[in-house]
């Protein structure tokens, strides 16, 4: 049974926490789902996860591809293992779902206090997606009473 359109959260505010593969790209997913039913979305990236949305790692490579794995890599699999991995298994990949999200409009916010403490503070961060950097107040300001936060 499905909820009423009244039933549903006014918005979806998830804190991305971890820096496993895995739990990123279920954000993402839940992100992009959301959206998709016009439930408005935040992304709020802070400690390990910031390192999802910087611009580049070992040269060219996306910086998620070197990610841990997570629960679902095992024997010191990357993110882009897992990733290579879904696409040959027709999964919406990374960058299907981060471009969907960005696309559909959700919020991407990463947090400047998980920059200084992963030692990322000035990194580059990637371009094709809009992130505004601020903190906890900020990301709570952009909830809603009638909304429902997710931590991941």
């Amino acid at each position: 049974m499905s909820a009423s359109i009244d039933e549903r959260p006014q918005k979806l505010s998830i804190i991305v926490f971890s820096g496993d593969f895995d739990k990123v790209h279920y954000a993402l997913v839940m992100a992009s789902a959301a959206a998709a039913i016009d439930i408005p979305t935040t992304l709020f990236f802070t400690m390990g996860a910031t390192r999802a949305l910087m611009a580049t790692a070992n040269g060219n490579e996306p910086a998620w591809r070197g990610l841990p794995a997570g629960e679902i890599g095992g024997d010191g699999k990357t993110g882009g293992d897992i990733d290579d991995d879904f696409k040959d298994k027709t999964v919406a990949t990374f960058e299907d779902l981060l471009q969907a999200c960005v696309a559909m409009g959700v919020k991407f916010m990463i947090c400047d206090m998980g920059l200084r403490a992963m030692g990322l503070e000035g990194a580059s961060l990637r371009r094709d997606v809009p992130i505004e950097t601020g903190g906890m107040v900020t990301f709570l300001n952009d909830a809603k009473a009638s909304g429902q936060m997710v931590f991941v």
